[in-house]
């Protein structure tokens, strides 16, 4: 009886923690990996745009990819005075702990969670993150497209008001979640997926990716506002093998399952699936009808692991991508296109649909993106395009029981 009233009081103070931001983990590529004598002794600023605010917060760090345990000797969080600039507001800094200590050292392969901080953030806010490396890892993780300048120095300048010398990378390292304690109707929205949610044709510091524009939209209306929106796309990503970081299948589990709060998954995959199975020239027919099964079955496998942790899983048909110079599709592969998102919009596998084909199609050439959408690589969509993707999701998917 005693334990039964100890776990039921932990339960009714433990808080309901909903993630407002995060960046799906990877190995850098060789040209976005920070050098050994980068991170030796290093200061690294980084700033990320949240979606839901809260007075508290908590921050995920990972070393999931590392071949050894990584000692961070310090962690800051401060409000950022622009997202393109180092400088922040130094009476906000603030100094995270880990079990009550200053410094943390993450297992290899591992995440970790700081302790909860008294932080004011609002809404669709920047956070700066700032961290000391004394000894640079083996191997590191980060999220190459974040579409966002992080900030690297030497030394230990964490409350530093500003880092004026230092080196400018576009890319984060080290951190992989931001989370808020939320009402109990509170959620977030995963969006699972490459280039297109990783936000490849997208401002540079602007945070126009489409994820970013329905946190804007969520914002904007009281029956939503306590929705977080998760980016966890990854550029190049695919739905069966490995290439720009792990496939969708392999990574689902930490970067959809594991979220906090999540109550949504919105998946938008398989356009590099099917542009990589022609890309060095087409192949007999049998290989396309292979490739198109595996995908569908790997859609189901997501929505069966979804649905076993209470998730609703939403599916986003491909978007057109005839003209594309990288994959340059033929008929053949613009008809596993359309088999594949005539499975999406049919009743009976995912819970909702989102008709993004439909919305980004050039009417007078389906299989091509309408020029005003265009980022002009005719794979990739525009910072308008991404808006019109956010603009043609139903609210009503977030607030409607099923």
């Amino acid at each position: 009886m005693l334990l039964a009233a100890v776990v039921s009081a932990y339960a009714q103070s433990s808080p309901h923690w909903v993630g407002s931001w995060a960046a799906a983990q990877q190995v850098p590529e060789p040209q976005n990996a920070l050098s050994p004598d980068d991170l030796r002794n290093a200061t690294l600023r980084q700033i990320v745009h949240l979606s839901v605010g809260g007075t508290t917060l908590r921050v995920r760090l990972s070393n999931a990819f590392g071949t050894a345990p990584l000692h961070l000797t310090a962690v800051h969080i401060a409000r950022p005075l622009s997202p393109r600039s180092a400088r922040i507001d130094a009476a906000t800094d603030r100094a995270l702990t880990f079990g009550g200590e200053p410094d943390v050292t993450i297992p290899q392969g591992a995440d970790y969670l700081s302790d909860p901080v008294a932080f004011r953030a609002d809404p669709l806010s920047d956070l700066a993150i700032t961290l000391h490396i004394d000894e640079p890892p083996a191997q590191q993780t980060g999220h190459p497209g974040s579409r966002a300048t992080s900030y690297l120095a030497h030394g230990d300048l964490v409350s530093a008001p500003d880092l004026p010398d230092a080196k400018q990378v576009n890319h984060w390292y080290f951190i992989s979640g931001v989370e808020v304690p939320a009402s109990p109707s509170g959620a977030a929205i995963v969006a699972l997926g490459d280039s297109i949610t990783d936000g490849h044709g997208a401002t540079l510091n602007g945070n126009d990716r489409w994820p970013d524009d329905l946190a804007r939209r969520l914002q904007a209306h009281p029956a939503t506002r306590g929705i977080g929106v998760l980016n966890e796309g990854i550029g190049g990503n695919r739905i069966l093998l490995d290439g720009l970081g792990p496939n969708a299948l392999a990574r689902f589990d930490r970067d959809v399952l594991a979220q906090p709060g999540v109550r949504y998954l919105i998946v938008l995959e398989g356009v590099n699936d099917l542009g990589t199975l022609t890309r060095s020239g087409e192949v007999p027919q049998p290989a396309h009808q292979t490739l198109v099964h595996r995908i569908l079955s790997a859609y189901a496998q997501m929505i069966e692991r979804a649905h076993e942790h209470g998730i609703q899983v939403i599916g986003a048909t491909i978007l057109p991508y005839v003209g594309s110079d990288y994959y340059h599709p033929g008929p053949a592969s613009e008809a596993d296109r359309q088999a594949i998102n005539q499975w999406i919009r049919a009743p009976g596998h995912f819970d909702a649909v989102i008709d993004f084909d439909k919305v980004m199609r050039d009417p007078a050439h389906p299989d091509r993106l309408l020029p005003a959408y265009d980022s002009g690589d005719h794979l990739h969509p525009s910072a308008a395009g991404y808006r019109a993707m956010a603009d043609a999701i139903p609210l009503a998917l977030f607030t409607t029981k099923r």
